[in-house]
């Protein structure tokens, strides 16, 4: 767009226009954060033509942020760098959404006020002045652009109008914002809106738009509306089948955070502690496998600097590993013996426990850290979720973890949920004081697997002190394939947990773990009776009939084969673990554990 654009579109004086920008930034800076993804040699030519809109006006800074590019929009915007100093690309390796895109723009910027305008320049930049006079107006703290604003001017044909107001509509009855457009791709943020916002959100994609605008609302944010001008180049088609599930999914995940959890309320401002701690990152693993080095990965990208890893494998691996991490082969011994090598090896003031099938996501210590605000928080853990690039059948076992049947009360492992203290949480993704597993001696070598459930039983009952969940400490965790792996590792979580129902009440004899139990119990008394007794073969049968529809429903997929086949995982870890646990329940002593380290690896999946 050139200045005569720029006139034509607005006719008053370029005072008019950008006095209310001058009034409002008054010892303030605007952030301009523009994702991007293989626009290629359009990179330059859009971030010239917002910066020299710009320039001379205003302090501002602009921060592009290249989405994982396959083509040179990388390079377009190093280049860039090195000619204009306010402009401060973030180039991201891997491609992940808008979503984490405008979060590492963001946590890039330093402004008073944010602008988040779409890379590719659809919406013509010089509108954005109009926002500014709509914050000033209307005393906003957020002003977004909206197509349906009653002074936009549009060339927009209805293939896309028709989706877009069903899609309002469904948003004004579910979610209630006071807006009537969430997806136009300029936005302008008071710096504390969009900082509470981007502590909280968890959509990546589609819905990323309407989660953001949810939580700010919520909090109590005022949100008004802008016109704006829009012309259709013929670049957008159809919505494909599967862009219309992901958005629906997305949809009703933040209906469900927003209305059911309350999820976002629960989220707290957390402060890192100054000065920051190092953490020790303990792995216990076998060797060295395609898994570890996806761990390895994932801890190299981390926010957070301040850590040193330990590996403990059986055997010397021989490998070189990257600075700051230490190799301490262990011998053939179990997780817990090898953990507790890692404890005395540790020089960090916290402890954070991973499994090396565990990926963290690139906050996992930055979010966790400062978790620990308060002396009597002695642990802190987080949803270990499902990998998109797990096999099939692993993700089938992922979803059956996540089934609200399997994991009832306890399903804020497998998803995110709202935050809360806890009484026991896995080691798979656990954060704990190193004074804190001193004094307790690390972990009971005797029990596997069970040892972390002791741990936390002995931080909560013995030390008094808390452990907390925070859905941002995130972690992908690689899944056992339906069925046999799967209902493997089920069997043996179910036979400690009936051994620790019977021997540590405190934390274990619950109902929830029992429910399975009497399943098992009621399904063979059932199926005896019946036998004699027509009535009761009836009540029998319409019994299971329910069971199994209830099941059929929590289980539904667009897929067919994924509906049946999660909803046969269901019934059978029910059976598997209900099973296990009378027989955990009536052991004298917990059973011997097997010396193989086990884990979801190929080999062990295809047994």
């Amino acid at each position: 767009m050139n200045d005569h654009d720029n006139r034509s579109q607005y006719p008053c004086s370029d005072e008019d226009r950008w006095g209310a920008v001058a009034r409002l930034l008054a010892g303030g800076k605007l952030s301009v954060i523009m994702p991007m993804y293989n626009l290629g040699i359009s990179t330059g030519k859009n971030v010239r033509e917002v910066y020299d809109l710009l320039a001379g006006r205003i302090p501002f800074e602009l921060i592009p942020v290249d989405d994982g590019s396959a083509d040179e929009t990388g390079r377009e915007l190093g280049l860039l760098s090195t000619q204009l100093p306010e402009v401060k690309p973030v180039i991201l390796a891997k491609n992940h959404g808008k979503g984490i895109a405008l979060k590492h723009g963001f946590e890039a910027s330093t402004g008073s006020h944010v602008l988040l305008l779409d890379g590719d320049l659809d919406l013509p930049p010089a509108q954005f002045t109009r926002l500014f006079e709509t914050m000033e107006r209307e005393e906003a703290d957020v002003v977004i652009g909206s197509k349906r604003h009653p002074d936009s001017v549009l060339d927009y044909p209805k293939r896309r109008r028709i989706p877009s107001a069903i899609y309002y509509f469904i948003v004004k009855l579910l979610i209630g914002l006071p807006v009537r457009d969430t997806q136009t791709g300029i936005k302008l943020f008071k710096r504390e809106a969009l900082a509470y916002a981007m502590q909280r959100i968890l959509v990546r994609e589609y819905a990323f738009d309407l989660e953001l605008l949810a939580i700010i609302h919520e909090k109590g944010f005022r949100i008004s509306e802008a016109p704006v001008e829009l012309t259709f180049h013929g670049r957008w088609g159809a919505f494909r089948p599967s862009v219309v599930r992901s958005i629906i999914f997305d949809t009703l995940a933040v209906l469900y955070r927003l209305r059911l959890l309350r999820y976002y309320r629960t989220i707290c401002e957390t402060v890192m502690p100054q000065p920051a701690p190092l953490v020790s990152i303990v792995i216990a693993c076998p060797a060295p496998s395609a898994y570890l080095d996806e761990c390895i990965d994932g801890i190299l990208k981390q926010t957070y600097r301040d850590y040193e890893v330990i590996l403990l494998p059986d055997q010397p691996s021989e490998r070189q590993w990257p600075p700051g991490f230490r190799e301490v082969p262990t011998g053939p011994v179990r997780p817990a013996e090898k953990r507790n090598i890692g404890i005395r090896e540790a020089r960090g003031e916290i402890v954070a426990f991973i499994d090396d099938d565990a990926a963290p996501t690139e906050n996992w210590l930055q979010q966790a850290i400062p978790c620990f605000g308060d002396e009597i928080t002695a642990a802190v853990g987080g949803p270990s979720t499902t990998p998109g690039n797990d096999a099939y059948m692993a993700k089938l076992g992922g979803l059956v973890y996540a089934n609200p049947f399997v994991s009832g009360t306890y399903r804020y492992r497998y998803v995110h949920d709202r935050v809360r203290e806890v009484e026991d949480y896995p080691s798979c993704n656990l954060f704990v004081r190193t004074a804190v597993l001193r004094q307790l001696g690390g972990f009971r070598t005797d029990f596997w697997p069970g040892e972390d459930t002791y741990l936390c039983l002995e931080i909560v009952k013995r030390l008094r002190q808390k452990i907390v969940y925070d859905p941002r400490v995130h972690v992908f965790h690689h899944r056992r394939k339906l069925f046999l792996p799967h209902l493997r590792q089920i069997g043996r979580y179910a036979l400690h947990r009936g051994f620790f129902a019977k021997r540590f009440p405190e934390t274990s004899r619950k109902l929830s773990y029992a429910i399975p139990s009497l399943f098992v119990i009621a399904l063979v008394l059932g199926a005896v009776v019946s036998a004699f007794c027509p009535v009761c073969r009836t009540i029998f049968l319409a019994s299971l009939a329910v069971y199994g529809s209830l099941i059929l429903l929590s289980c539904f997929r667009m897929n067919l084969a994924t509906w049946i086949l999660t909803w046969l995982g269901v019934v059978l870890t029910h059976v598997t673990y209900g099973t296990y646990f009378i027989a955990g329940l009536l052991s004298r002593r917990m059973p011997g554990e097997p010396e193989k380290f086990d884990h979801p690896s190929e080999a062990n999946d295809s047994q």
